[in-house]
């Protein structure tokens, strides 16, 4: 099984937007500055106490911009580390908690918990406009348990390999719906770090590294 391991072009740090905030915040406040002092009566030069305030926000967005710009260096180096040791996975199946069901070589796996208050799940898998493709309820049982789709809609054709939407939902033995955490289980192709967030790739579907649940043992 093959795989890549690549950082996004678009990938970033989740401190970065703040930086051109601050950038401007602090250029617009020394042009304030500067432009008072510019433009003041000598006979009536700025209040000591003002100026010293106004000095002291100075270097207080300064010190903030530097900080901001220290964590963005620092999570770089973070989520770089974390994108390398993803490496390991490049292959394996896992399981992640998310709605998002990778279709993969004609099948994709959702994990079902043990029965609780709800007794029995309605699975459905849904495409890209929300249009329900199939529909199935399953029993649970004493343990956890899988419900594999063979690509298949209700109408019996079948579906190419990509990511679609699984709805999961909790059924009491009196009927009444419960809430249902929906995990999924796939084989990991890839990994980026996009938009400040290191993410995985189950064939066509990207999902968090933080949604990542378990990683089944070799």
């Amino acid at each position: 099984m093959s795989g890549s391991l690549s950082v996004s072009a678009t990938g970033g740090s989740a401190a970065r937007p703040t930086g051109p905030r601050l950038s401007a915040d602090l250029g617009t406040f020394l042009t304030l500055l500067t432009t008072q002092l510019r433009n003041q009566d000598p006979t009536k030069p700025m209040d000591t106490e003002t100026l010293t305030q106004q000095l002291v926000q100075f270097a207080s967005v300064e010190q903030q911009l530097a900080g901001n710009q220290t964590l963005e260096r620092l999570l770089t180096l973070q989520q770089a580390g974390q994108l390398a040791e993803t490496a390991s996975l490049i292959g394996r199946r896992v399981t992640v908690e998310s709605d998002t069901l990778p279709l993969q070589d004609g099948q994709a796996e959702v994990v079902l918990p043990a029965a609780g208050a709800a007794r029995s799940a309605v699975i459905e898998v849904q495409d890209s406009t929300g249009a329900a493709l199939r529909r199935e309820t399953v029993t649970l049982g004493a343990g956890a348990r899988s419900w594999i789709w063979d690509g298949r809609d209700d109408r019996g054709t079948r579906r190419g390999d990509g990511a679609y939407r699984v709805v999961v939902t909790g059924r009491a033995e009196d009927g009444t719906d419960l809430p249902m955490t929906a995990t999924v289980a796939g084989r990991v192709t890839g990994a980026a770090r996009s938009e400040g967030e290191l993410v995985l790739r189950l064939g066509a579907a990207t999902i968090g590294f933080d949604r990542l649940r378990e990683v089944p043992g070799s």
